[in-house]
This record gives C-alpha cells, structure tokens and sequence, in this order.
C-alpha cells in the first residue's frame, strides 16, 4: 500500500511538473530530425539560400533579425511570418515588427517552396524549423559560423499583434532591461551579449538612433559614450530631416561580414544603438565583450551556444501546432 501511494504522489508530481513547464516536457528537438523524413532537407533549404543570398546581401541581416523577432515573441514558431487577414491583425504588422526586411520572408518562402517541390518532402518540413535552418545558413555565408542546428519544431496556430507589445527589446534599453528581457526566455547576460553580435551585419533607419546625436540631454546634445568622429559621421550620414528609407550599417567597419568587430567596435565607441555600446560601457558586461572582441574563436562559441539556446524557446510540438502547407497562411 506504502510503495502504490508512494507511486500515485510522484506521479502527481510529475503531471504537476508537466502541467508548470509543457515545453520542458515536450520540445523534443534534435540533430537530423528529418533523417528518415527528408533527408536531404539541410541541402535543399541551403541551396535555396545561397540563390537568394546572391540576389542581395540583405538575406543575410533580414533572415536573422526575421528568427530573432519570431523567437521571442510565442516563440520559435514561424508566427511572424503569417499575413494579416481581415479578422486578424498579425504578429508582423505590430509597429516593431514593420521594419523586418521582405527579404528574410522571401528566403524561407522559397526556401519552403524548394522543399514541398520534393514529393518525398512535402508538406513534411516546417516553416519554423526552415527558418533556423535559413538563419544558420546566412550566418555561415557571410564568414560566421556553421553550426548543427537543434530541428523537430512545428508551426504555430497562433499569430497576433497584440502579443507583440514588450516582447522585443528596443535600441534605448539599458543593461538591465536587457538581462531581464532575455533571462524570461532563459538566455544568459553571455547568450545576450553574444546573440547581439547579429548586428554586425546589421542596418538601421536613421530615427531609431537620432536622439544620440541631436538630443541626447540637456547637458550632451551627443551622446558621449559616442566616438567623436563616428558621431559626427552618423550626423552627415542621417541629417535632421532625412529620408525615412535611409539605413546605416551597424557595423561601421566590416558590414558584410558576420565577425567580432562588432565588439571591437563597442570597445572604440562605435555602438550605434544604447543598448549596443551599453554593453561595453556597464561594467558588468564589458569584460564579456573584451572577451568576445579579443578572440574570434571564443566569440563563435559563444554565438553557436546562445543561437542554439534562443531556437529551443517556445518550441511547438504535438497538439500545439502543424506542418503548415504556405508559410504564411494558417492550414
């Protein structure tokens, strides 16, 4: 009797465990998933890839940033990439998802499109796991590194607007909110750190940086933790009436490259947003970013960490979601 209650509590408290955490209990990702389902998946999504990387550079910017804004908001789900319809207002037409470049879009579209043109393939790859796929490759054709990437996930059934609010972090954060942002999605102030390094090949519109240099403060018009003659560049770059289409690379130095001299560049003042040179400028993370600037190895072990970390966030398995047959469509 003794041993049978001892049975029925801890099985209460495993259903009680699932219950708290249903992602830990069923986001069963893993290496070859497609092994015995599409086993030449990774080839076909890079092919498809590469066509469009050639097309234009900015797949490799737009793809990142596309998987990054999915990740963190329901999670790594393809979410964001659903249109809006007339009864309902999508994830990717919230205001701080309206400048995610048509590109990324583009690249998991085809790269879908050239996956389903399998028969052995169709409809058995999802948009979401086409996405990290797509976001690895554009890493590594840019001199970043390649890395296995953790697959398994499903599409979302879900995407709103409205769950958008909050859930990415803005140019003007400070370290704190930083951390705090991240850690809800169990990432580190390291994983942080090195996930920002995506803006090394990056670009921005001039309004998200602008009061850096006209209106910082009463007592600094420009913002002084701003290298000199860099802020001087963005102000001849991004007047104060400029044409809202206008974007600036992040990385002032080695913009089509996906390297550490985003670190170097903190390092010099050449962080274009706050919440980049922040980074270098709170103590508490500086020595990570010197770590980072100093060795390109530790910083492409850093970044394979974080990224695998960030694609295992709200991953959708079993009832919570499907194979979508158009990425950007509900089945």
């Amino acid at each position: 009797m003794g041993a049978r209650f001892l049975l029925i509590a801890v099985w209460a408290l495993l259903i009680g465990f699932i219950s708290l955490y249903p992602q830990t209990a069923s986001a069963q990702l893993k290496r070859n998933f497609y092994a015995n389902i599409c086993p030449n998946v990774e080839n076909i999504v890079r092919d498809a890839v590469q066509k469009k990387f050639k097309q234009t550079f900015v797949t490799v910017p737009a793809t990142i940033r596309l998987f990054f804004h999915d990740c963190f908001v329901q999670g790594c789900d393809a979410s964001v990439i659903i249109q809006s319809t007339r009864s309902n207002k999508a994830e990717k037409d919230h205001p701080d998802n309206l400048s995610l470049a048509g590109d990324g879009f583009d690249t998991v579209i085809k790269a879908k499109e050239a996956v389903d043109a399998v028969s052995s393939c169709t409809n058995k790859v999802s948009c979401a796991d086409i996405l990290a796929m797509a976001t690895r490759d554009v890493i590594a054709l840019s001199g970043g590194p390649s890395y296995a990437v953790e697959l398994g996930r499903l599409d979302g059934l879900s995407s709103k607007a409205s769950s958008v609010g909050g859930k990415l972090p803005q140019p003007t954060f400070n370290l704190n909110q930083l951390n705090s942002m991240f850690a809800a999605h169990g990432l580190s102030q390291t994983d942080m750190v090195a996930l920002s390094a995506a803006h090394t090949v990056g670009f921005s519109h001039c309004s998200k940086f602008a009061h850096r240099i006209y209106n910082f403060s009463r007592q600094n018009t420009v913002d002084p933790s701003l290298e000199q003659n860099y802020a001087t560049q963005l102000q001849s770059m991004c007047p104060k009436i400029v044409d809202p289409r206008i974007a600036i690379n992040m990385d002032p130095n080695t913009p089509r490259k996906f390297d550490n001299v985003y670190f170097k560049n903190l390092e010099q003042g050449k962080g274009l947003f706050t919440s980049d040179q922040v980074l270098f400028t709170d103590k508490r993370s500086k020595p990570t970013v010197n770590s980072l600037a100093s060795s390109s190895s530790a910083f492409e072990t850093a970044f394979v960490t974080a990224i695998t970390k960030l694609g295992r966030v709200g991953v959708k398995t079993g009832r919570n979601g499907n194979i979508r047959r158009n990425c950007a469509a509900f089945n």
